[in-house]
């Protein structure tokens, strides 16, 4: 996997990429990650990349030109040629689409992501139009700028690549992660979060300044445990995100979990 990342400050990405698992993964050849500074596309002696924007308006917007420049530099396929199993641009806009775990598990099976920084006011629309795949946003809020949003993604799609976890399984359990939603009668102690909130975890010492670990975790039945775990699962999405629920394939044990975790509410 290739990433590349077009930026204004190139010096950001120093610290979130070379430590962790993205540090290992760059060292054991499974992602390449390239940062690739907007400025040096630029032809005035100022290296100016934003303008003001027609019409008026607050804030200066990144210029066109040196973001196709530099996109062409890199041998990025053009946007009408660009073959979407293998390759795709991505302009971080605080309009675009929200960042999910379900996208980056599709990115995750590329070959190469292009990520566009946003920054001041936003990036002139051709962008948008004629390079970009898709505008992303990382969440509701503003940023300063699209640098922390790649950090974020190029984090969240690595780790789903085979081998960049040291158990890859560990990524099947945990919150959003929707393509493995628990069958009724599964028989393992673990279950996936099937698109919930992960369950609760706990670890030793038993009982903790009197914190004790819940009594299903304790007694070695792998179906109470299971049980347990999904009903948690459950409780902590009810509580933090319910409408996760809305778009979540429900099981009749998921129903009859979800009907008793309301019955104890009221």
């Amino acid at each position: 996997m290739k990433f590349d990342v077009i930026t204004i400050f190139p010096d950001f990405f120093r610290g979130p990429f070379d430590f962790g698992i993205i540090r290992r993964a760059k060292e054991t050849g499974l992602v390449e990650i390239n940062i690739q500074d907007l400025r040096v596309f630029t032809k005035d002696k100022h290296r100016t990349v934003d303008d003001r924007p027609f019409g008026g308006g607050e804030g200066m917007v990144l210029k066109p030109e040196p973001i196709f420049d530099c996109v062409e530099f890199l041998r990025v396929a053009p946007k009408e040629q660009r073959d979407a199993n293998h390759e795709t641009v991505i302009l971080l806009s605080a309009s675009g689409e929200r960042f999910t775990q379900s996208m980056a598990t599709e990115l995750s099976k590329l070959d190469r992501v292009t990520i566009i920084c946003g920054r001041y006011e936003g990036v002139d629309e051709r962008v948008a139009e004629h390079i970009a795949d898709r505008e992303v946003s990382v969440g509701d809020f503003v940023l300063s700028g699209g640098e922390l949003g790649a950090a974020l993604i190029v984090d969240a799609v690595t780790r789903l690549i085979p081998g960049a976890l040291g158990n890859q399984a560990s990524a099947k359990q945990e919150s959003f992660t929707a393509d493995q939603h628990v069958m009724e009668g599964e028989p393992n102690s673990t279950c996936g979060s099937g698109g919930l909130l992960d369950y609760p975890h706990y670890t030793r010492p038993a009982d903790f300044r009197g914190m004790k670990v819940p009594e299903p975790l304790l007694d070695g039945n792998h179906d109470e445990i299971r049980r347990w775990r999904r009903k948690e699962a459950l409780a902590k999405t009810l509580r933090n995100r319910p409408e996760l629920l809305d778009g979540t394939e429900l099981s009749k044990e998921d129903r009859k979990l979800l009907q008793e975790l309301r019955s104890e509410k009221v």
